[in-house]
């Protein structure tokens, strides 16, 4: 009995492989940069640059990515930090950054509504989701300081604000019952899907990223960095490479028949369009699992395109994930009201494009070397 009772102890207590690692996967802050520009490159209407996103080629695009390695990065950080600083201090932390995110969402609120303001557009208003911050202010701060009233394109940021707060019970439950867990966020999924079941919103009682149902990817990607170890084999079992292939490429005819003329049947096509984003459609899911397969068996940890320019500059918003999302949101609306007010033609939305990823890079290097320098400064000026 005493040694059951050991052995059981050290199974509750063993680290995980992932937590255990001092390095850092460039991988993980490459890919959350590029899923940054995309998500800004497919937030401007009609823009000719979305045709580089995920988006047009296939079910899913960068908010999954987005989505799954948040849930990598919440355990990967928060996992380190519950054995260095135990469990309180794990979860000071995850509380401290979901009152960041809440505060950038509120800020954002603000600037997106000045911006809309100052522009003096009255559809953009409606485009935006801010009319009806102009026409009931006190009600409409009060919804979304309760996270229920949210522009357009800062729907994300709410839903990450519930995760952060409630990611210490998920990382209790994972470190202790992993498989049982993953296996009860999946029911919660398909219930969503079923049933329908969602969040309260106002005014019109929609999020656009259901938490019920998006909460599928946050707990699959730190699940994946508990169990690891385990499903690397199975990643890398040729079957399931082939069968990821093969949906990869069934999504691409399938996703360019929707805007060009159809290799394939058109009832076909359109049967699988519109696909569910806000419930986050099982063709969505499964196509970004597809994705993911591959671009791991493709893009090993010690990859030497991780270390060129555009990686690197795509690293440095990865880090910077929160500001840089933000700064996104508003260049989306800038460039959105450029080509309403200026031209639309197609130099113009290369141009806002390219200036707009551009701008995003030199913000996230200044904010890289603010961070440099106050690392490099003694321990009683980094704590005020």
């Amino acid at each position: 009995m005493h040694d059951r009772t050991q052995t059981a102890t050290r199974l509750i207590d063993q680290t995980p492989p992932e937590l255990g690692g001092s390095g850092r996967d460039l991988r993980i802050d490459v890919c959350r940069g590029l899923a940054l520009w995309w998500i800004f490159l497919d937030h401007v209407p009609n823009n000719i640059a979305s045709w580089l996103t995920p988006r047009s080629y296939g079910f899913c695009d960068a908010a999954e990515i987005f989505m799954f390695i948040s849930g990598v990065t919440c355990a990967l950080a928060y996992g380190r930090a519950q054995q260095r600083e135990g469990w309180s201090g794990m979860i000071g932390r995850s509380l401290r950054r979901g009152w960041d995110i809440y505060a950038a969402f509120l800020l954002l609120t603000v600037a997106c509504t000045i911006l809309v303001h100052l522009a003096g557009i009255d559809h953009l208003a409606d485009e935006s989701n801010t009319r009806v911050l102009f026409e009931s202010p006190g009600a409409a701060l009060e919804q979304a300081a309760i996270l229920q009233y949210r522009p357009v394109n800062t729907d994300v940021l709410p839903v990450f604000v519930i995760y952060h707060v409630l990611f210490a019970p998920l990382l209790w439950l994972l470190l202790r019952a992993p498989n049982v867990t993953l296996g009860l966020s999946l029911l919660l999924y398909a219930l969503v899907q079923i049933f329908g079941w969602s969040v309260p919103a106002w005014p019109n009682s929609v999020w656009y990223f259901n938490p019920l149902a998006w909460q599928l990817l946050v707990v699959l990607g730190a699940w994946c960095v508990i169990e690891g170890e385990k499903i690397r084999p199975w990643v890398a079992w040729r079957p399931v490479l082939v069968l990821a292939v093969l949906y990869l490429a069934l999504a691409l005819i399938l996703a360019l028949s929707w805007d060009i003329k159809p290799p394939v049947p058109r009832s076909l096509a359109s049967g699988f369009s519109p696909l569910d984003k806000s419930n986050l459609g099982p063709l969505r899911l499964l196509h970004f699992l597809a994705l993911a397969i591959v671009a791991c068996r493709l893009i090993p940890r010690d990859w030497r395109g991780l270390s060129t320019a555009v990686m690197r500059c795509a690293r440095r918003c990865g880090e910077n994930s929160l500001p840089i999302y933000c700064l996104g949101v508003l260049l989306a609306l800038a460039g959105h009201l450029t080509l309403v007010e200026i031209s639309d033609r197609l130099a113009m939305q290369i141009g806002l494009s390219l200036t707009g990823i551009l701008v995003m890079i030199v913000v996230a290097t200044l904010l890289n070397a603010i961070g440099n320098k106050r690392g490099r400064q003694p321990q009683w000026t980094q704590s005020r």
